[in-house]
């Protein structure tokens, strides 16, 4: 009888959690469907980054996920505020501080999904959805800058990979 009482909440953990993974897959392969070039993989090693998404229900990979997505805002953020300090072109300078503004609006969007989503109502999660669909504008806005001016982007790695991030946090959300 022991025994059992103390299998009991080992077995309520284990069926926990692999529901949980579940979760997490089953959004990850629903994020790679909606959005083929980023794939399973690249959304599974996204939510890596946060040890608590192993455990996490919808509604918890939505917020890791705009938690992310915030703090590559923020870097990509301080890394153009390191170019413009050393930036001497006044066109590159231009389209850096025109990024610079892109993405401190994405960090003030990004703050609006969060508490969007923390919300857990339909409305929250609309507000959700359209502030990471705005969110997506930065770095295609900043990349495009450059290419009207002809100009190689410092950022295009940078933006390539903040457009990923705020894409599967998008589809996750919107999944809700």
């Amino acid at each position: 009888m022991k025994l059992l009482q103390a299998l009991c909440p080992l077995v309520f953990l284990l069926a926990c959690s692999t529901s949980n993974a579940s979760v997490l897959r089953d959004a990850c392969k629903s994020s790679a469907a909606t959005h083929p070039d980023i794939g399973y993989g690249y959304c599974v090693k996204f939510f890596q980054a946060d040890k608590g998404s192993a455990a996490a229900d919808k509604r918890g990979l939505a917020a890791i996920a705009v938690k992310i997505v915030g703090a590559a805002a923020k870097g990509a953020a301080r890394h153009i505020a390191a170019l413009r300090a050393s930036e001497k072109d006044r066109k590159r300078l231009e389209c850096l501080r025109s990024c610079a503004e892109l993405y401190s609006d994405a960090v003030s969007e990004i703050g609006d999904a969060a508490d969007g989503s923390a919300t857990g109502t339909a409305r929250g999660r609309g507000d959700a959805v359209t502030a990471l669909s705005a969110v997506l504008d930065a770095p295609r806005t900043c990349e495009q800058g450059f290419k009207e001016l002809h100009a190689p982007s410092p950022l295009a790695a940078e933006d390539a990979e903040f457009g990923k991030k705020a894409s599967v946090a998008l589809s996750v959300t919107a999944a809700l």
